[in-house]
């Protein structure tokens, strides 16, 4: 089966998912069929003296028998396909460097820059990082050491991506191991279309779990003031560089949970982060809600926050829980518009959009 048939299948799959709920059109995102990925990781196997990347059979136990041998990954960018059979290369002939490495994870952004953590079953000791650091050196990379509780980080432990939405470049700090979106042509297809379905709606926009501020920052050019919330510290670390580095000064980030903020919002509880971060609700005029919820969907209690809103952006990993949660937001808004991004062509996975406006409004 190719992509487009694939696509087709996905977009029927959503279609007969929620042919009930009055469902407008749906706007359907391709990726690119090839060098799509950003981000891939693989197994390090060891025959004889040979090494070489291996992934294995889906649903398999990691073994011999199920093995995959990946001297090049057509999904990952063509930056990390180069380096594959390069840094092989480099690393088979230094036994520091070779010996117990157990799996190699990279990550390429579209601006040029390239991390990559070698992860190994033993000690990293000062002779490995002066290897390491050679080969850093010559491969023109950045590298990070992972064993069990160590973390050897030679430059840094982040890329700087740079998406373009709208015309206008936005700049990304992305931390390893952090989530980011891995297929970059069609984040910035999200992102625009997060964009073109705020504009207009004005006012304020409260955003949950925000992450490294991936859809914050072109969604705070459609709004007057933007709050969003993210938990992890080292997300909000990031998100609030990203802030710092595009000038998106209507931006403020709230260090809560989802769970969290509903209770703040609701005043069933207070929290001295808002304080300390100089942040009073009682200052947003909020219009709209986003939210991007993990494969969980979102929680009931703060489905019921959702529902409070006038407008409503929500983008979501898991058409399961996006068909649950519109049928409670149903009740009080209308699905005006909707979207299938093919963030990861060639598997089941969906990601899909829609706009949800408050019934009467």
């Amino acid at each position: 089966m190719n992509a487009y048939q694939q696509l087709t299948e996905k977009t029927d799959y959503l279609n007969n998912l929620f042919q009930d709920l009055d469902f407008p059109t749906i706007g359907v995102f391709e990726s690119p069929e090839k060098h799509y990925r950003m981000r891939a990781e693989f197994r390090v196997w060891h025959e004889g003296d040979e090494i070489f990347y291996a992934m294995f059979e889906r649903g398999q136990k990691a073994s011999g028998a199920s093995l995959l041998r990946c001297d090049q990954f057509d999904a990952a960018h063509d930056s990390i396909n180069a380096l594959m059979p390069r840094l092989i290369e480099a690393v088979s002939p230094v036994p520091l460097l070779k010996n117990r490495w157990y799996a190699v994870e990279f990550l390429a952004t579209l601006s040029g820059e390239m991390l990559v953590t070698m992860i190994y079953h033993k000690k990293l000791d000062e002779q490995w990082e002066a290897a390491a650091r050679a080969l850093q050196s010559s491969l023109g990379i950045r590298i990070i050491g992972r064993s069990r509780g160590q973390k050897l980080v030679l430059a840094q432990d982040f890329v700087t991506e740079t998406l373009n939405v709208g015309g206008k470049a936005f700049r990304y700090r992305q931390i390893e191991g952090s989530f980011t979106q891995p297929n970059a042509k069609v984040c910035e297809k999200m992102l625009a279309w997060a964009c073109s379905a705020a504009e207009g709606l004005g006012g304020d926009l409260l955003e949950l779990y925000c992450g490294n501020g991936n859809f914050t920052l072109p969604l705070a050019t459609q709004f007057d003031k933007v709050l969003a919330t993210e938990v992890s510290k080292t997300s909000v670390n990031a998100a609030l560089w990203n802030i710092e580095a595009n000038q998106s000064h209507n931006v403020k980030i709230a260090r809560l949970s989802a769970e969290e903020f509903t209770e703040a919002y609701m005043q069933n509880r207070s929290f001295r982060r808002l304080q300390e971060q100089g942040i009073a609700l009682a200052d947003y005029r909020f219009s709209t809600i986003f939210v991007d919820p993990p494969r969980a969907g979102v929680d009931d209690e703060t489905l019921k926050l959702v529902a409070q809103f006038d407008n409503v952006i929500y983008i979501s990993c898991n058409p399961e829980t996006l068909r649950a949660n519109l049928d409670k937001l149903t009740e009080t808004h209308e699905i005006t518009r909707a979207a299938l991004f093919d963030q990861f062509p060639f598997t089941r996975h969906i990601e899909s959009g829609v706009l949800l406006k408050r019934k009467g409004a």
